[in-house]
């Protein structure tokens, strides 16, 4: 029997990036998801805050510190993450390399302040509704964090062995950036919520 070809395929590339890849749109959904989960849980703080004669129930307004330093940390994240979208993009190895290492450090730090943030709503989880809605809201994003600060620790780690000469790993960092964007995104009007709502 004769082969005959009737396309060449061999020189498309092996490895799809961004739209073209599964892996991105994946990410999409996910974020979808967890997007409905944030907005359910904004939704469900208006409507007990609707019904309470005072807001906060019974409990002090939050400090403000921790929460405009975690929101300016995250605001300032942006920058080196757009880099590292670009170089990885790019496959530049070096810089991806840094920009890992420098998002790695920042999402660590935010973690440990958000543990502070926990202590600064001044009210527990189990005082009230009030209590249970703001720690709710700051429960599921610090989930959120949690898991930008493994999945990056894993990406860096990869990066510094043979694995970071594969393609793949490059459109990874890249849905990692991308996943930050929304980490970051969902994170403002949940501040406007917990710190300023009850100040209007």
């Amino acid at each position: 029997m004769k082969e005959r070809v009737i396309l060449d395929l061999s020189k498309l590339a092996t490895q799809a990036t961004g739209t073209s890849s599964p892996t991105w749109w994946g990410t999409l959904a996910f974020m979808l998801i967890e997007g409905t989960g944030f907005a359910l849980g904004v939704v469900i703080y208006l409507y007990l805050m609707s019904l309470a004669p005072e807001w906060p129930i019974r409990a002090p307004l939050p400090d403000l510190g921790p929460g405009v330093l975690v929101t300016g940390l995250f605001v300032a994240s942006l920058v080196p993450n757009l880099f590292l979208a670009h170089w990885a993009k790019d496959k530049k190895k070096t810089k991806v390399r840094v920009g890992l290492l420098v998002l790695t450090t920042l999402s660590l730090v935010l973690l440990a302040i958000r543990a502070f943030e926990f202590r600064a709503m001044n009210v527990s989880w189990d005082t009230n509704a009030y209590g249970s809605v703001v720690w709710l809201l700051l429960g599921l994003h610090t989930t959120h964090i949690l898991t930008e600060v493994i999945e990056t620790a894993v990406l860096t780690w990869l990066m510094f062995t043979r694995h970071g000469k594969n393609a793949r790993r490059f459109a990874d960092v890249g849905d990692n950036a991308m996943y930050w964007n929304f980490v970051v995104a969902t994170w403002i009007p949940i501040y406007f919520c917990i710190y300023w709502i009850p100040r209007l």
